[in-house]
């Protein structure tokens, strides 16, 4: 009966293992996307292209706050009512793409939009839209230091945690917190972009 009964617990600890995923950090999968929008941003930037820095800069400043506020008001809280099973495994698969997702985006959106407003002619002191471009740098600044300072540390950190060979539950759930809140902030901060860029449009 012991052999038996050792037999089984080996079983199941060899099942914990194996059903538990694997964790890659940066999906490499993905840097081919990754290297081809950054070579179209240098390409739109390098010839000027009115329609190409327009669509980097509205695209990618969609995407950053539509994933901002979906992580930050849907993910979060459903995250929260999940089971540690459950939760480890939605974290193993969905982190590692924002390692890649939202530096890209972040890139951009900041040097297409700052290439535009060079060309519209909208940086200059005389422009009715300096005044609106300043406060949306700053804006912006605080919103590009939270997501490459706050959020993709933590993002990253929960990777390397999760990679252990005995995860800390309590290290990863605090991780997790400040990752969706700072999302969160970063989302509303967007909502202000969004304003200011809509103003600047229409002047």
């Amino acid at each position: 009966m012991t052999d038996v009964g050792n037999v089984q617990a080996g079983a199941v600890s060899t099942a914990q293992v194996a059903a538990r995923p694997t964790i890659q950090v940066v999906p490499l999968k993905g840097l081919p996307i990754v290297a081809a929008v950054v070579v179209f941003v240098i390409a739109a930037i390098a010839g000027n292209w009115l329609w190409a820095l327009t669509f980097c800069h509205v695209a990618g400043g969609a995407l950053w706050t539509a994933i901002d506020l979906f992580v930050g008001l849907i993910v979060g809280p459903i995250l929260g009512r999940l089971s540690l099973p459950a939760r480890a495994e939605f974290t193993a698969r969905f982190m590692p793409k924002m390692v890649l997702l939202m530096p890209t985006l972040v890139l951009m959106t900041l040097a297409a939009g700052f290439q535009l407003a060079l060309k519209l002619g909208n940086l200059s002191p005389a422009s009715p839209n300096h005044g609106w471009l300043v406060v949306s740098y700053c804006v912006v600044g605080v919103m590009a230091v939270i997501a490459l300072g706050v959020l993709e540390p933590a993002n990253i950190a929960v990777l390397f945690e999760m990679r252990k060979p005995e995860p800390d539950g309590a290290v990863i759930a605090l991780l997790m917190r400040r990752f969706v809140l700072t999302a969160g902030i970063t989302g509303v901060m967007q909502v202000a972009t969004l304003i200011i860029m809509t103003r600047v449009a229409t002047q």
